[in-house]
């Protein structure tokens, strides 16, 4: 195997021998032309979208996912997706008036939309701000159904060019773990959302009809065994299947666009990388792994916590966006109780319809344990949060004494996420991390290098190492599949300050 001094370019070669002079002289049997991390996925990805990586940090929640890491990854060449889930209006708002202000549309970037099935309100209200605000990417997350808002934000805005090609003002980027949920975002907008969007003033008669000869979305991300939402889906069963349908109904539909098929869960080590490339990957989307770099929203003492986990320091617990439905996320088990306190929490609501017919020694525990505060105080606050931001909770809860239930132990999910961001040390113990077993590969990865040191993880240095290793991978195995005797050690790239 020679390597030209210049493009990269590996030869091939086997049998050799050694000329007079001392040189080995190698039969050439072929050329393997230069491989870069630009060049893996669909190229398509990074021609749509200006970026030159097919790579996406993922939208953590409660702006975990910062603007800062959103801006960097921006500057390097990668996607980046601000984390506006579980926050408020007025702070989304703010994050991309700093968006626009650092990057406006030079520089690609995004925002998240999740579904939000008990604030469709604030849904439909950071939907129409992406909208008038011009932010051109979304990543849909959480979504069991389509809804308005983001039905409104995917085709408002279509137009036909001078060669009647369908141009779109607006990209989705769906995350989704299952077919069903899939078949949603590949499919065109349904009929009768559109209809209402019509009828409401949201979009034109034109954009009604362009909306029927293409897909909601053109870059679904399949989402196998991940950190927080997830259906701890492998992704070697789950990507096939996705792109299977994919192929499906674009089949049947006849469409004049290619859809993305991107993957994202377990992506913490070049090999996974490579691997999610060599299955059909378009782009890699990484989520846990940001988490623990500088630039994320985490406080210091939560990502050094995930600098200590290991593959199997994962743990499911309830998602506090979908507590009634017993949604679950994945978090960090390794130094936190907030897992067992949490689903604790679901079986008493699951299994009592009110505070007071839960038996006095269980109350007890929430409230010295949990609450660290009477029931009645925990209410006083969460009603004063509610009042603030959803009048109409309060007054349900206010006559369903199993909505009040439900609103006061949502509250404990969603502060610990909030301590955990704050550096609360006095509720350490309750400190909620988003965490797939990803973060443990990674950290076996980085051992011994300068990523090992959370304080030294960027999120380019990390992106950066994770595509360079995955072509280094690639390379390695290409060499191999032409029965190149490649040594084991080709496999194993090792981070390093890569500019």
């Amino acid at each position: 195997m020679v390597q030209h001094p210049h493009d990269g370019a590996l030869g091939v070669a086997t049998g050799g021998h050694v000329d007079h002079a001392g040189t080995d002289i190698w039969p050439l049997r072929g050329v393997l032309p230069p491989l870069y991390p630009e060049w893996l996925g669909d190229r398509s990805f990074a021609q749509t979208h200006g970026v030159r990586f097919p790579y996406v940090a993922g939208s953590m929640a409660n702006g975990i996912a910062t603007t800062r890491m959103v801006i960097e990854m921006g500057r390097a060449g990668f996607l980046g997706f601000f984390g506006a889930a579980g926050l408020s209006y007025g702070r989304v708002e703010q994050a991309v008036a700093e968006l626009r202000h650092e990057l406006d549309t030079r520089v690609p970037w995004g925002c998240n939309l999740i579904h939000s099935p008990h604030e469709p309100a604030l849904e439909e209200a950071v939907a129409q701000l992406y909208i008038e605000q011009n932010v051109q990417r979304v990543s849909a997350s959480a979504y069991m159904a389509l809804t308005p808002a983001i039905v409104r934000y995917a085709i408002a805005g279509l137009r036909q060019d001078a060669g009647g090609r369908i141009i779109r003002a607006r990209h989705v980027f769906a995350k989704v773990s299952r077919p069903e949920v899939a078949r949603l975002f590949l499919e065109p907008a349904p009929e009768p959302i559109v209809r209402a969007l019509l009828d409401r003033g949201h979009i034109d008669a034109q954009q009604a009809q362009l909306a029927r000869h293409i897909p909601l979305s053109e870059d679904v991300t399949v989402e196998s065994d991940s950190g927080g939402h997830t259906d701890n889906r492998p992704l070697a069963a789950l990507l096939p299947c996705i792109v299977r349908l994919r192929d499906e109904i674009a089949s049947e539909r006849g469409y004049p666009v290619s859809i993305r098929i991107g993957a994202a869960g377990g992506i913490g080590t070049p090999g996974a990388v490579a691997s999610a490339f060599a299955l059909g990957a378009a782009y890699v989307l990484t989520g846990s792994i940001n988490q623990a770099c500088v630039e994320s929203g985490l406080h210091p003492d939560g990502r050094a916590m995930l600098a200590k986990a290991d593959v199997a320091d994962v743990i499911m617990a309830p998602a506090a966006n979908m507590f009634e439905q017993g949604v679950e996320l994945q978090v960090l088990r390794r130094g936190t109780m907030f897992a067992l306190r949490g689903r604790r929490l679901y079986e008493l609501y699951r299994d009592y319809d009110t505070w007071s017919d839960i038996p006095a020694a269980e109350r007890a525990k929430v409230e010295q344990q949990i609450l660290r505060s009477t029931f009645d105080q925990a209410w006083a606050s969460t009603r004063e949060f509610w009042q603030d931001r959803d009048p109409q909770q309060v007054g349900r809860a206010e006559s369903e004494p199993r909505h009040l239930l439900a609103l006061v132990f949502r509250a404990y999910l969603g502060l610990s996420s909030r301590w955990a961001i704050d550096g609360n040390t006095d509720r350490r113990t309750d400190f909620q991390i988003w965490c797939g077993p990803s973060m443990g590969a990674f950290n076996a990865w980085v051992a011994g290098t300068e990523l090992h040191d959370p304080a030294r993880r960027t999120v380019v240095q990390v992106a950066r190492n994770l595509m360079e290793g995955a072509a280094v991978i690639t390379r390695a195995q290409q060499l191999r599949s032409y029965g190149v005797p490649v040594p084991a050690s080709a496999f194993d790239f090792r981070p390093r300050p890569l500019a």
